[in-house]
């Protein structure tokens, strides 16, 4: 018997350390930090923008020298890094970036609608909804979005928030239901103990005219939401510009890339505030991407989007954090706008599949094969 139990023992030992699955390694981020810019065509990311369209825009011929400048460039490459300088000098070259059709990396959105609320909905719950979302109407979401699935948990509860420029967001997020804050339009900041610039903005906000009506312009928007980061360090933030698509729909293509490019500098103030903060720095993770894509210039397609507009369910998609390796601009693959949203949990270490259809995470942001 004792023979027995000692080959036993031995064959057991002598196992291959191969058999045994190593366990994943432990994530290093504990915030996310989740902004779109609605409308932005990848178009504009990878090529820096249409000289020709530019060329023929009111706001080319109103003193814009940064803008000039940037269509002085000789190359894609230079226009692109002149007119978004954080996507291409931080993102591109410590993160990720996805979407740049001609070298074979695509990005798609899955719903059928191809403009703004199906995009949102679909980008925050991980799933196409074209049954009930396809209107922009202000209709409550029917949906949960991973912000409010993550809202009731005790390790994120109170330390959810959201900030838009379009005045539909509450109701995107469902707030009444979620109970996660949502400043978006024409609202100012609210509560006790505003500090002096969020009185300020409140008293600009009012003071300045606002072309959009009822939605806010995005100055408003990166400013609020960078004065709650400080005050209220949420763990998840959702920030949402949309200046971009309002020029574009304008057909004034100059205000449509300096939107663009001033966008680029908020998301540069917050990053820069993330990792001066000990809270944040080096534990949170940036996502960036869009609600649609746009038609081709040819045409003046690119204003519109829709269903019946081709191209304009081709987005992009860039991240930056301590999880997700420096891989720099993708050349291949193919990626959904679905998967947005199991991303943004995976990385906080949380499962997120309400349903079987639902986007799978990313397994190169997470820094996995």
């Amino acid at each position: 018997m004792r023979y027995v139990l000692l080959v036993l023992l031995t064959l057991v030992l002598a196992r291959p350390a191969a058999a045994q699955t190593p366990a994943p390694a432990k994530l290093r981020t504990e915030n996310v930090v989740l902004i779109t810019l609605d409308g932005l065509r990848w178009q504009e990311i990878f090529s820096g923008g249409d000289t020709a369209l530019f060329r023929q825009s009111k706001f080319f011929a109103n003193n814009q020298p940064e803008l000039r400048r940037t269509f002085g460039q000789a190359t894609a490459e230079a226009r692109r890094a002149a007119l978004l300088p954080f996507l291409w000098g931080t993102v591109a070259r410590q993160g990720q970036l996805y979407g740049n059709r001609p070298l074979g990396s695509l990005v798609n959105v899955t719903n059928g609608m191809r403009f703004s609320y199906p995009g949102y909905n679909e980008i925050l719950t991980g799933l196409a909804d074209d049954a009930r979302i396809h209107s922009n109407d202000a209709i409550p979401n029917p949906n949960q979005t991973v912000l409010e699935v993550l809202n009731q948990q005790a390790a994120f509860r109170g330390r959810v928030a959201a900030f838009g420029s379009w005045q539909v967001f509450p109701a995107i997020i469902n707030a009444a239901r979620s109970g996660v804050p949502v400043n978006a339009g024409m609202v100012p900041a609210a509560g006790p103990g505003l500090n002096p610039r969020e009185q300020v903005l409140n008293e600009m906000l009012v003071a300045t005219p606002n072309p959009f009506g009822e939605e806010r312009l995005d100055s408003f928007t990166g400013l609020y939401a960078l004065e709650y980061l400080k005050k209220n360090k949420p763990k998840v933030l959702y920030l949402s510009f949309g200046d971009t698509d309002e020029f574009a729909h304008a057909g004034e293509y100059g205000a449509y890339l300096h939107a663009a490019r001033y966008c680029d500098a908020l998301i540069r103030q917050i990053w820069d505030y993330l990792q001066s903060d000990p809270q944040y720095r080096g534990k949170t993770t940036l996502l960036l991407t869009t609600d649609h894509g746009r038609g081709a210039a040819a045409e003046a397609k690119w204003r519109d989007h829709g269903a019946k507009v081709p191209g304009a369910d081709e987005i992009w998609l860039a991240a930056l954090g301590p999880d997700t390796p420096a891989l720099g601009e993708a050349r291949a693959g193919q990626l959904y706008q679905n998967q947005v949203a199991a991303t943004l949990a995976a990385l906080l270490g949380q499962p997120y599949a309400p349903s079987p259809q639902t986007g799978k995470p990313m397994p190169a942001m997470l820094g996995r094969k």
